[in-house]
């Protein structure tokens, strides 16, 4: 199993994270997202993910893309243990919030997006971290308010275990420091990204701990 993956990719670190947990090898293969113009760019990367994103996952004959298919192929291929409840009600839950993150929080804030933002239109430094910080900051204040009323929520998002939604939050609080949030802000989202990063599956997967980080 390949995982071509760049260290501070949330997308990446949510599938390292979910690779680890099910206690899965695999061999890490870096693209870096910046050098040279980007190598997720190149023409001989895009013969396996034609959209120039990270990651791509390659098992046996099976190229996959896309980081939540990822995870949920893996749960249907290696259901242990589970990243996903039994109850149809608590599935949708951790579905919500993962996808909140995923596909509401994260998107605006993409490398891509930024990029453009700078490039193309030509904001500042200081005016591309603002965006940043403000999109982050109102997906967080919802988030915030659903995970502090949520009787389902535990040490993680959903109990004691860690599911889909820990795998999203994570990556998202860590680039959300990066960017200067002051997530103490979100106690609840907070709490739960400090007991996360304390696991092993967790901390082996961040971004720090990978061969391509700087």
């Amino acid at each position: 199993m390949k995982l071509y993956s760049y260290f501070r990719s949330s997308a990446s670190y949510r599938v390292r994270i979910a690779l680890n947990l099910k206690g899965l090898p695999y061999e890490y293969v870096p693209v870096h997202l910046l050098r040279s113009g980007g190598e997720q760019l190149t023409a001989q990367y895009r013969k396996l993910n034609p959209d120039g994103l990270v990651p791509t996952l390659v098992d046996g004959d099976v190229t996959l893309q896309q980081s939540l298919a990822i995870v949920e192929y893996l749960e249907e291929t290696r259901p242990e243990p589970p990243l996903l409840p039994r109850d149809p009600v608590d599935r949708a839950y951790v579905r919500a919030v993962a996808q909140q993150i995923a596909c509401e929080i994260h998107p605006l804030d993409n490398l891509r997006v930024l990029r453009y933002l700078v490039h193309e239109l030509g904001l500042s430094d200081e005016a591309k971290n603002g965006w940043y910080r403000h999109w982050i900051e109102a997906g967080f204040e919802t988030l915030e308010s659903r995970l502090s009323t949520e009787r389902r929520v535990g040490k993680l998002a959903f109990g004691d275990e860690p599911t889909v939604a820990d795998l999203c939050l994570v990556p998202q609080v860590f680039n959300a420091q990066r960017f200067k949030v002051d997530t103490a802000r979100y106690p609840t989202i907070q709490r739960i990204y400090d007991y996360a990063c304390g696991l092993d599956a967790f901390a082996r997967a961040a971004p720090g701990a990978q061969p391509d980080a700087e």
